[in-house]
């Protein structure tokens, strides 16, 4: 593969990536990498963060250098930018002696534009004197440090051998580098530039708006046929994300997805390495799989066609929050995040942030962003606003994409109730947990009500005018709202804050969110329908939609490379809308550069004239 010749950055990004322009910073990020500056980059998932130091690597003379502590994507990413004519590898642990000595050869010999590089093998002193050698060579364009939230030692993504990345700056100070994440909350930044050494790098925040993505919150009642009901009514055959908390609950939901016919594989820590792999090889290569997953998967995800990203138990933080579900719809096209969540994750989550081996300095600021991810859940406003205010980001307005916008949510004066919940907590000694609290106040003489005479107190069955649902909803949010807290030592026991003493007082009126009755029909099949073919603006069962997907599997499989690294969805569904005649029409579709076009317009062209000049599912062909 002959070397790139390229220089100007709109023309690498128009024939090699086949897009006709930059979105939101890139521009200005490539311009100042490409001219030798040091840049820390905070843009969303699927907002465009390769492109800031893939362009770049192609402008500057020598290799770019990437460091990802993703083995098991190098492949995949190696796989993407060869087919767009970039001479790619990588270098990590998977490759044998043999394949090892290939890669260092044609390193040396200047033979590479991009070698994607796990942090481990970077630092090796082998490695880094061959990069000196390289240097003062064929040269080096860039370093390159992917998911550099890495650095940050509070994070569940933490890696060590991040720490030592200063190493780059030390040994190469002339080479530019570019840190990328996705991870926005400020202490992380200044953390990444404090390790990295970037306090005189320019730092580029993108909007971390991801509009697309329509975000619902639902109280937790069944989790698992809410699941279902979900999937069936929206997803029925499209690949997505199911997180859950504990690895026992991702083995044992992802085994009852499989038994209602969804095809559903597991992924956690604990499960072998080959059988890890290879689950993460299926859903990334395949359509349609359903990834069951705690959050050891997920980071740096590239499968663009992730539809949905639903949550079966609370996430830790708001970051946490935000980069699981920035897993969908990287393509730009409509994607569903989805949560249910219920007073039990409130208390358990809570727990584990206090029994932890943290410093209480660091427990605090856990429980801080805990809490703001407890006030997005229970939010009664829109819920893109809710997110960008916390990473300090104006919202314009309300954004028809998420539960609250498109069915508000009534608010009730829940101050009455909300005292006798807490005086019913103090009466009992403040040692028990809900179930035990609502048959107080519904007066239901059970018998842990009489073995410990809670009939005889005041609050006994003072609160009959609400039902058992309705006294769970006013408990969850109290729990959320931080009136009330779990005791660890009473095994759940709720027990009074200080905030609770003004309410009980008088001096303090309590709002509460009322929470929607649980669907009671069943969603017709022709709703099934129409709401699948919605994220598609009516494509899904378009036969040249059909056919254009069949045809990309089948020249996928040949290759062993994912789908998407063909084209994406978003690509298809273009050729779908706007029917390429010839080649020259096929150029000017977004994502299909020249090496790709040499490659693929033929046999995409005629799939298309082979369907002939029908129209599809209210897409309509170019007037």
């Amino acid at each position: 593969m002959p070397p790139m010749s390229f220089h100007s950055a709109s023309k690498i990004l128009h024939d090699v990536f086949g897009y006709s322009a930059f979105r939101g910073e890139q521009q200005a990020i490539v311009e100042h990498v490409s001219g030798g500056g040091d840049a820390l980059v905070l843009m969303p998932t699927g907002g465009g963060k390769s492109l800031c130091y893939q362009i770049p690597a192609l402008m500057r003379r020598g290799v770019g250098i990437v460091v990802s502590p993703l083995i098991a994507l190098m492949q995949d990413q190696v796989d993407a930018l060869r087919q767009l004519g970039v001479r790619a590898a990588f270098y990590n642990s998977s490759l044998d002696a043999a394949a090892a000595r290939e890669v260092f050869i044609a390193l040396v010999r200047g033979e590479l534009d991009m070698l994607y590089v796990a942090p481990e093998r970077l630092l090796l002193a082998n490695f880094l004197n061959t990069l000196e050698q390289v240097q003062d060579g064929p040269g080096l364009a860039l370093f390159a440090i992917d998911e550099a939230h890495c650095v940050s030692q509070w994070g569940h993504d933490f890696r060590p051998e991040y720490r030592a990345l200063t190493v780059l700056h030390e040994r190469f100070p002339e080479v530019p580098r570019i840190a990328l994440t996705a991870t926005a909350d400020a202490p992380t930044r200044r953390e990444i530039v404090e390790r990295l050494n970037l306090e005189a790098a320019r730092q580029f925040v993108s909007s971390f708006d991801r509009p697309n993505i329509r975000y619902r919150v639902t109280h937790k009642n069944n989790a698992r046929q809410q699941l279902q009901a979900f999937l069936e009514a929206e997803h029925p055959n499209d690949a997505g994300i199911v997180y859950c908390l504990s690895r026992k609950k991702v083995d044992e939901t992802a085994a009852w997805l499989k038994d209602k016919g969804w095809d559903a594989l597991p992924y956690h820590a604990g499960l072998d390495a080959a059988t890890r792999n290879a689950n993460q090889k299926r859903f990334l290569r395949e359509e349609g799989v359903v990834m069951v997953a705690t959050v050891a998967f997920g980071m740096g995800i590239d499968k663009p066609n992730v539809r949905f990203v639903a949550h079966l138990d609370l996430p830790k933080s708001m970051e946490g929050y935000y980069q699981e579900t920035g897993r969908a719809g990287r393509d730009g096209l409509p994607a569903n995040a989805w949560m249910t969540y219920g007073l039990g994750d409130v208390v358990s989550m809570r727990q584990m942030l206090d029994s932890g081996d943290a410093p209480e300095e660091r427990k605090r600021v856990e429980r801080q962003k805990l809490d703001a991810l407890l006030g997005f859940c229970e939010s009664t406003s829109c819920r893109h606003q809710t997110l960008l205010r916390y990473f300090g980001e104006a919202h314009p307005g309300a954004c028809a994409q998420c539960d609250n916008c498109l069915e508000p949510v009534d608010s009730w004066d829940a101050t009455e109730a909300v005292r006798m919940a807490l005086s019913c907590v103090y009466r009992t000694g403040q040692r028990f947990g809900v179930v035990h609290l609502i048959d107080v106040l519904l007066g239901k003489a059970t018998a842990k009500v009489e073995q410990f005479n809670h009939q005889q107190i005041s609050t006994f069955g003072i609160g009959q005018a609400l039902n058992q649902a309705q006294w769970s909803s006013v408990f969850r949010q109290l729990v959320a709202g931080g009136l009330l807290e779990a005791d660890m030592d009473s095994y759940g026991g709720l027990r009074l804050t200080e905030a609770a003493r003004p309410v009980l007082r008088g001096e303090r009126d309590v709002w509460l969110r009322r929470d929607a009755e649980p669907a009671k029909r069943k969603v017709s099949k022709a709703e099934r329908g129409a709401r699948a073919r919605e994220a598609f603006a009516g494509a899904s069962e378009d036969p040249l939609w059909l056919a254009l997907k069949a045809r990309r599997t089948e020249l996928a499989r040949e290759q062993g490379v994912p789908p998407y690294v063909i084209f994406h969805d978003s690509t298809l569904l273009e050729i779908l809308n706007r029917r390429p005649a010839n080649l020259a029409e096929m150029g000017q579709i977004s994502g299909i550069g020249q090496a790709k076009l040499e490659r693929y317009g033929d046999a995409f062209l005629r799939v298309v004239e082979d369907a002939g000049d029908g129209v599809g599912w209210g897409l309509q062909p170019p007037a």
